[in-house]
């Protein structure tokens, strides 16, 4: 079995940084390497939609091929597909990764049908910075993995774009010119994963770092000023892998849930207020601390590799959570948001390997879930690496299974990306390029697709378009509204892997690549309109 093994100051290993590095030959043409890396009831309420103008500059667009299409439209003799909404529902936004508490909300459209680079920041030269891995010190540009933008709709109408890149900082831009609208919150290394702003109108953002520290940030004040900050290594008692924090914080009932690449699930009271000068406070207490592994796992692993890398889910009280050695685990935690001391784990499965992506949760409280295949374990080979389980049959949760053990990132097979729910189907990338629809019910495989290696991106789906990326710098859309008849929109070409996750807003897709830019895309022919 392969050594897994890696020091534990080292981030994941994702895409490779631009300078000198030789290309994995399985992806010869891709720049490819570290992605270095709701309440307690489900909320299911949309966000008010607002019509704002567009911005009047179009720069050169990216190469963009289009076949003749029409815009998707509902599947025929099918009823309109309701989406869930977003966790935030006093005002319009996507506030953290996938949206929502179960992650399976993904913006709102019209998704572009003829999409051009609108802007790109910054307008020359990459975000970049240093930072040193088991490799020694190395060059890292653009944003990576999950890297979903928040968009944030504000009273005026003006849209702001949050976003932390591999220069370390955290950027936030005007969604219609691309220009900052506040100076960047500047870390200690790479700002990578997904950051959230708080979905309950508090002007406080979430924000990981790979110098240790998950910070709770004002945005009203001149700058971004921290409020309060969690160090991965002193917080807990057994730190059992890294010190990173790649998952979307998730705010429910006034407390922050997290995971940690330390391998521990946190709970934290936030305590929010505003002072005397009508600026924002917060008065955290972290009230418990759980560790993501037990000793049943580590027994069963050859290495203590068990950081949680992906973006905590929550429904009907219970937070579930995988880590890199593939437990998956759900916590009651109804009591701790009540205000008391109580929690118990109420859920655990394992897929024998590193399940890095989101746990999705559906409406009848089934969990989607995917993992990779590295260990190359007789449970991995057993289970699949992608899963729909039911975790109120504890004894056999799995409902179905599919395998995805073909080679395609870092010697391994398996998945990066969190699976996508739309109507009755599953979308789901495979790390060696697969993008396939799943029947929900069933688990059967309905339409398949071949994109280039890597694919680790997440995919998205709004108004029946299915959005997706790869490393070799493609952005893929397709027309998913009849799922008898999947037809390809639009490719995209970007320099450089297109690893973090879209988000798609009223016209626009937002999100950065990795060879150094951010983007915000449109249709031309809407530039100056109103949008939907």
């Amino acid at each position: 079995m392969r050594s897994r093994h890696r020091p534990r100051h080292a981030a994941r290993k994702r895409v490779p940084p631009v300078a000198g590095l030789v290309a994995l030959a399985l992806v010869a043409a891709a720049v490819v390497g570290w992605r270095v890396s709701e309440a307690s009831s489900r909320r299911a309420g949309e966000a008010a939609g607002r019509t704002r103008p567009l911005p009047s500059d179009t720069p050169p667009a990216t190469g963009v091929s289009s076949p003749a299409h029409s815009p998707p439209s509902a599947p025929r003799g099918s009823p309109a597909i309701v989406t869930p909404g977003p966790i935030n529902t006093s005002f319009p936004g996507l506030t953290t990764f996938r949206g929502n508490a179960t992650r399976d909300y993904y913006g709102e459209g019209p998704v572009p049908l003829h999409p051009k680079v609108i802007w790109a920041y910054p307008e020359t030269g990459g975000l970049c910075s240093q930072s040193s891995d088991q490799f020694g010190q190395r060059t890292w540009c653009g944003t990576g993995w999950t890297g979903q933008p928040n968009v944030i709709v504000h009273d005026d109408g003006s849209v702001e774009v949050r976003i932390g890149a591999y220069d370390g900082h955290y950027h936030f831009l005007d969604g219609r010119t691309g220009e900052p609208v506040r100076p960047d919150l500047v870390t200690g290394d790479l700002a990578k994963g997904s950051a959230s702003s708080d979905p309950d109108g508090y002007p406080l953002y979430y924000a990981g770092s790979r110098d240790n520290l998950l910070r709770i940030v004002a945005l009203d004040r001149k700058e971004p000023t921290v409020l309060w900050s969690v160090d991965a290594n002193t917080s807990v008692p057994r730190p059992m892998w890294n010190n990173d924090w790649d998952g979307a914080a998730l705010v429910v009932d006034g407390y922050l849930l997290e995971g940690g690449e330390n391998s521990w699930f946190y709970v934290i009271r936030l305590n929010r207020g505003y002072n005397a000068q009508g600026k924002v406070t917060v008065h955290p207490k972290i009230v418990a601390t759980i560790p993501g592994f037990d000793d049943q796992l580590l027994a069963a692993l050859p290495d203590t590799d068990v950081s949680i890398e992906n973006s905590v889910a929550f429904s009907d009280g219970i937070a579930y959570f995988a880590n890199s050695g593939g437990l998956v685990q759900g916590w009651d935690i109804s009591k701790l948001l009540a205000g008391g001391t109580q929690y118990h784990r109420v859920f655990r499965f394992w897929t024998g390997d590193d399940t890095d992506a989101s746990v999705v949760i559906d409406p009848q409280g089934y969990l989607y879930v995917g993992s990779e295949y590295q260990r190359f374990n007789e449970r991995s080979r057993e289970v699949g690496q992608l899963m729909k389980l039911d975790p109120r049959n504890r004894k056999d949760p799995v409902v179905w299974s599919l395998p995805a053990p073909e080679i395609g990132f870092e010697g391994a097979g398996g998945t990066w990306s969190t699976p996508a729910l739309y109507g009755d189907y599953v979308y789901w990338a495979t790390a060696a390029g697969r993008v396939l629809e799943i029947r929900k019910s069933t688990g059967k495989i309905v339409w398949e697709t071949q994109i280039g290696i890597p694919s680790i991106a997440s995919p998205v789906v709004v108004d029946g378009v299915l959005i997706q990326g790869d490393c070799t710098g493609a952005l893929h859309a397709w027309d998913v509204s009849d799922p008898r008849e999947v037809r390809n929109l639009w490719t995209m070409h970007f320099p450089g892997c297109v690893e973090s996750t879209p988000a798609v807003w009223h016209g626009w897709l937002y999100f950065g690549t990795r060879a150094g830019q951010i983007y915000g895309v449109a249709d031309p022919s809407a530039v100056g309109k109103e949008s939907g």
